[in-house]
């Protein structure tokens, strides 16, 4: 058993003094005591949020970061370098870049992902097994959050069209599995694969979006997926993806879902961020979970999407880095609620309090983490996994700060201490191992990245124009 004592620790987003966590050896928390002093062998730290959800992932698109800013344009430009990086990816190479962006993550604060996956096969459509195991590209994503110790969430995703109404463009080749009913029997041929990975790796699920999956697609994906499984999807991320559905099914993407019956509180629609007010009704009454990322609907020029209206609705909100471009827990906080102030005029739009929840329990809860139904509970509770966070609370961004607002002032910079399970699994910016902080390069997530990323500047391939390419 491990026991760790917090000089302050955030409790559904409020600051508490003197809080001793113990966990159990599964690595959940077994007791939470408040306002006691330590005791011998307790593990000291300072202060102490619960570990960080995020709640939408591509790990492959950290390969862009720094590298597609100078030629402007809109998401869709930027998507042919995207897929550029996404055809020089073989299972080797994605475990090495998988395990350096899950390490940034996790010395970030990051103490579980939800990765939305859909690079299943090679480039041109055909199977990886010819040369290695079934499922390679997944099992490779879940090695690289094994060996680095951040809880992982597999959201395997059916991508099935180019666009609404249109086949696939060559570069996507790859993501397909043909048809839906040919995912579903991949998906749990995967399921039944991923067994030994325990309760670090579970298995998820994601529609890629209305323009990615078919009207028809997607009454089979809901029919056929187990009903207990989290379920992501992209929802209106851009007006043109709105346009077409209209102009196709005459339904905004939240009306077409809604129709086919898959708005639910097990669904988390990632952006959200063209919205009319009948679809923010309608996912506000049926309890979805809103995923905003705000660093990449920012870098990509996506919008602002109606945070507090969807929250004031009865829906929930979560974080995710998204394209990694970012990756600060504590950013996408603050990128959440500036959003709201550019776009109200209005500060505090959330508490500092709705935010800490938004960014921990809320995250887990959307990656099928939860600890219970409670729909406010904090993070750290009974019952609960131990993945806690420890902040800097004297450095130069946070010197002075109210804890309580600790989450509007620091940055992945005043990480010091990632416990996941009951285990620290980082510290000071570098991977623990079972024995310690190793001055080993293979702790260092900079390292990791820079030889990651070497490797595959050596394979990428030169993209088509944009205007070749449907968009």
């Amino acid at each position: 058993m491990s026991v760790f004592w917090c000089h302050t620790a955030l409790i559904d987003g409020d600051p508490v003094e003197g809080v001793r966590v113990s966990a159990d050896a599964d690595g959940r928390i077994r007791r939470l005591q408040t306002e006691v002093a330590a005791s011998a062998g307790d593990v000291p730290l300072g202060l102490v949020l619960p570990g960080f959800g995020n709640a939408h992932s591509h790990a492959f698109h950290r390969a862009l970061r720094g590298r597609t800013h100078d030629a402007g344009g809109d998401f869709w430009q930027w998507r042919q370098r995207m897929y550029a990086a996404a055809t020089a990816l073989d299972p080797e190479l994605y475990e090495q870049l998988a395990h350096a962006v899950f390490a940034e993550m996790l010395t970030s604060g990051y103490t579980a992902v939800g990765e939305f996956h859909y690079l299943h096969h090679r480039p041109g459509g055909a199977p990886w097994c010819d040369q290695y195991a079934p499922h390679a590209m997944e099992h490779a994503l879940a090695r690289a959050a094994r060996a680095c110790g951040i809880r992982l969430t597999l959201l395997d995703t059916c991508y099935l069209a180019g666009g609404i109404g249109q086949p696939l463009a060559p570069e996507q080749a790859g993501f397909s599995d043909e048809t839906a009913e040919r995912y579903l029997e991949r998906w749990y041929a995967l399921r039944d694969s991923l067994t030994g990975y325990g309760d670090s790796v579970r298995l998820g699920a994601a529609l890629h979006s209305v323009r990615g999956v078919p009207r028809a697609a997607i009454t089979t994906l809901l029919a056929g997926l187990p009903s207990d499984v989290p379920l992501h999807m992209h929802l209106s991320e851009q007006p043109q993806e709105n346009a077409d559905c209209v102009r196709e099914y005459g339904l905004t993407p939240t009306g077409l879902l809604a129709e086919l019956g898959a708005l639910s509180p097990r669904l988390s629609v990632v952006h959200a961020t063209h919205l009319t007010e009948t679809d923010l009704a309608l996912l506000g009454a049926a309890g979805v979970t809103a995923v905003f990322c705000p660093t990449t609907e920012a870098d990509l020029g996506d919008g602002i999407g109606p945070a507090r209206r969807l929250v004031d609705a009865g829906a929930r909100l979560a974080l995710g880095s998204d394209q990694n471009a970012v990756v600060d827990p504590l950013l996408e906080i603050r990128g959440l609620e500036y959003g709201e102030r550019l776009a109200s005029g209005r500060r505090g739009r959330f508490s500092p309090a709705e935010l800490a929840r938004i960014a921990t329990d809320h995250g887990y809860r959307a990656l099928g983490l939860s600890a219970g139904p409670e729909e406010t509970a904090g993070g750290l509770r009974v019952g609960a996994w131990c993945d806690l966070v420890e902040l800097d609370a004297a450095s130069v961004r946070t010197a002075g700060a109210d804890p309580g607002q600790i989450v509007l002032a620091g940055t992945a910079a005043d990480v010091r201490s990632v416990i996941v399970g009951g285990r620290v699994v980082a510290q000071h910016g570098l991977l623990v191992t079972p024995t310690g902080v190793t001055p080993s390069t293979a702790a260092d997530p900079a390292v990791l990245l820079e030889r990651a990323l070497a490797r595959l500047d050596t394979s990428t391939t030169v993209p088509r124009p944009a205007s070749e390419v449907s968009r």
